[in-house]
C-alpha cells in the first residue's frame, strides 16, 4: 500500500508532494473583492499619498450614512429566508408580471434610494425570489429622483423641470422592465445573478409550497438561517459598497465635473448622445447635478442634453457599476447599462421634442 503521504512517480517512486507557501495559499483563499480594496488604496496611496487616508474616511462615512438601509435591507432579507415567506413574494411578482414591472417603476421613482443606497434593498428583493424584470423596473427607477430631490429640482430648474425628471425616472424604469421580460421570454437570462445571491434567490425560493413560519425564532433551524442569512448578506453588500464608495470618492477628488460640463454645453447637435455617454460612467450626486445643470443651461445647453446628463449619470455612475455587477452576471450587467445608457437618451429627445411644441 502507497505512503498516503506520497504519490508515487512513474518509476513507482514515492514524490514528496510540494508544499505551497503558506503567504500564497493565504492570498489565494482571500476574497477578490477584499483584495481589489487593498490593491485600490494601496494605488493611492502610491500615486495620490495626500488622498489615501481621506478615501478610507470617505468610505467609513458613506457605509455609516447608508447603515440604516442596510440594517433594514439585511434584517428583512434574513427574516424572508427565516420564515420562508420568499415563495409567497416571489410568486406574487411572478403572477403577473406586466403589471408589477409597473408597479415598481412608479414605487422606485419615489423611493428615497441613491445609486448605491438602493443595492441592499435590490438584494433583499432578490433574496425573496422577485422576478429580475420588475427587480430591473425598480433599480433603474430608483436613483434617478425621489421626493426631496424633486422640490430641490422644482425650485432651481423649475417644476417643469422636476415634473420632466420624475417622468424620466417612471420611464426608465418601464424600458428596463419591460426589456428585460422580453429577453426573459426569449430565453435569455436563464441564470442572470451571481453565485453568491442565487444562494439565496433561486428557483426554489418560488416554486416552495410549505406555508411560512412567521415566527421563525420558535425553531432552532429557522433561528439558525436567520442569522446565517444575515452574516453573508451583510458581508456581501459590506464588500462590495465599500469598493464602491472607494472609487465614488477618487472621482470626487479628481473628475473636474464643472470643466467637463463647460464643454459639453459647446458640443451642438451631438449634447444629448454625448451627455449621456459623459453621465453614465461619471459620478453625479442628484443634488449637486442640479445647480449644475442649471449653470449649464444658462451657457446654452439644450434641456434634453442637461436631463439625459442627468438621468444617466444617477442610474450608471461608476460605484452604482460596481454595485450592479456584485449582484449580476455579465449579461444583465450590460443590458442595465445599455438600457440607462440608451434610455436616457431617448429621454432627452423626447424632452426637447416636448419643448419644440410648447407643451411647457
Amino acid at each position: 500500500m502507497a505512503n498516503s503521504c506520497c504519490a508515487p512517480d512513474s518509476a513507482g517512486t514515492p514524490v514528496e508532494p510540494k508544499h505551497e507557501n503558506p503567504f500564497v495559499k493565504k492570498l489565494k483563499d482571500m476574497d477578490r473583492v477584499v483584495i481589489a480594496f487593498i490593491l485600490t488604496w494601496v494605488t493611492i496611496a502610491i500615486t495620490v499619498p495626500d488622498q489615501s487616508w481621506s478615501s478610507i474616511e470617505f468610505v467609513g462615512k458613506s457605509l455609516w450614512e447608508i447603515a440604516p438601509y442596510l440594517a433594514i435591507s439585511v434584517a428583512f432579507a434574513a427574516y424572508i429566508k427565516a420564515t420562508g415567506a420568499d415563495s409567497l413574494i416571489g410568486n406574487a411578482f411572478r403572477a403577473n408580471a406586466g403589471k408589477a414591472v409597473m408597479v415598481a417603476a412608479i414605487v422606485g421613482a419615489f423611493s428615497p434610494f441613491c445609486s448605491c443606497g438602493v443595492v441592499p434593498l435590490i438584494a433583499a428583493l432578490l433574496a425573496s425570489g422577485v422576478p429580475i424584470a420588475p427587480v430591473m423596473a425598480f433599480w433603474l427607477a430608483s436613483p434617478v429622483i425621489d421626493p426631496e430631490m424633486m422640490l430641490v429640482t422644482a425650485g432651481i430648474l423649475g417644476p417643469e423641470f422636476a415634473a420632466a425628471k420624475t417622468v424620466a425616472a417612471v420611464s426608465l424604469g418601464l424600458m428596463g422592465g419591460y426589456s428585460t421580460a422580453l429577453i426573459q421570454k426569449l430565453g435569455g437570462f436563464a441564470d442572470p445573478l451571481r453565485i453568491e445571491v442565487n444562494a439565496g434567490c433561486g428557483a426554489g425560493a418560488i416554486t416552495r409550497t410549505e406555508k411560512p413560519a412567521w415566527a421563525f425564532w420558535k425553531e432552532d433551524k429557522r433561528r439558525n438561517d436567520f442569522f446565517a442569512e444575515g452574516k453573508s448578506t451583510s458581508w456581501f453588500l459590506f464588500k462590495w459598497l465599500s469598493i464602491a464608495f472607494m472609487l465614488e470618492g477618487i472621482m470626487i477628488a479628481n473628475v473636474p465635473m464643472d470643466i467637463i460640463g463647460e464643454w459639453l454645453a459647446n458640443t451642438g447637435s451631438y449634447a444629448i448622445p454625448m451627455a449621456a455617454i459623459i453621465g453614465a460612467p461619471a459620478y453625479l450626486n442628484g443634488y449637486a447635478a442640479i445647480p449644475l445643470a442649471d449653470t449649464l443651461m444658462q451657457l446654452g445647453l439644450q434641456p434634453g442634453a442637461a436631463l439625459a446628463f442627468m438621468v444617466a449619470g444617477g442610474a450608471t455612475c461608476i460605484p452604482a457599476a460596481v454595485a450592479v455587477k456584485a449582484l449580476t452576471k455579465t449579461p444583465l450587467f450590460l443590458t442595465f447599462i445599455g438600457i440607462a445608457l440608451f434610455g436616457s437618451m431617448i429621454i432627452g429627445y423626447g424632452f426637447n421634442i416636448w419643448l419644440s411644441f410648447g407643451f411647457i
